[in-house]
């Protein structure tokens, strides 16, 4: 999940590709990564009430609080998601109904989250916005973290540097 080089191609060029653009949109690459950093040193920073954090560049704002039940079975996912070290991990594949129906609920209270970054100073860029989830088709039982996401709240500041280093 948080190890670039075991992502597949294809995921590794749309992260590198959106990371570059979100660099270019807050200002470079400093901003983004010390907008990442002030994430990091927020306890529970998806639970803030403010719905926002700031960085000395950048600020992310999003449209709902997120309470703890929800992060702590979103923790709990994620758990499972580095363990399994698979590269197409789906999170309604859970063998117990009662389990998945948690879930599921955890999913469409997260679909409609919109997180928007903007830079402090205008001229430094537009900024740019991602949702939780890449995928979600509950019709064939797929539902897929974004991987953007997983990058800005979930993983190291040497994830993003590699995935802007990338070259495809």
């Amino acid at each position: 999940m948080c190890n670039f080089n075991n992502l597949n191609d294809d995921t590794k060029i749309v992260v590198s590709i959106f990371m570059k653009k979100a660099a270019e949109n807050v200002g470079g690459i400093n901003y983004l990564l010390s907008l990442i950093e002030a994430i990091r040193n927020k306890a529970l920073p998806l639970s803030s009430t403010k719905m926002q954090i700031a960085s000395n560049n950048s600020l992310i704002k999003w449209n709902k609080v997120i309470f703890k039940d929800k992060l702590d079975l979103l923790d709990k996912i994620l758990v499972l998601h580095r363990e399994s070290q698979n590269r197409e991990f789906n999170l309604l594949d859970e063998p117990s109904q009662k389990k998945k129906k948690k879930v599921i609920n955890l999913i469409k209270t997260l679909k409609p989250i919109e997180f928007v970054v903007t830079p402090q100073n205008p001229k430094d860029g537009g900024g740019f916005s991602f949702g939780v989830f890449d995928t979600i088709d509950f019709d064939n039982d797929l539902v897929k973290f974004n991987p953007i996401f997983l990058a800005i709240f979930f993983c190291s500041t040497e994830f993003t540097k590699k995935a802007i280093k990338y070259e495809s």
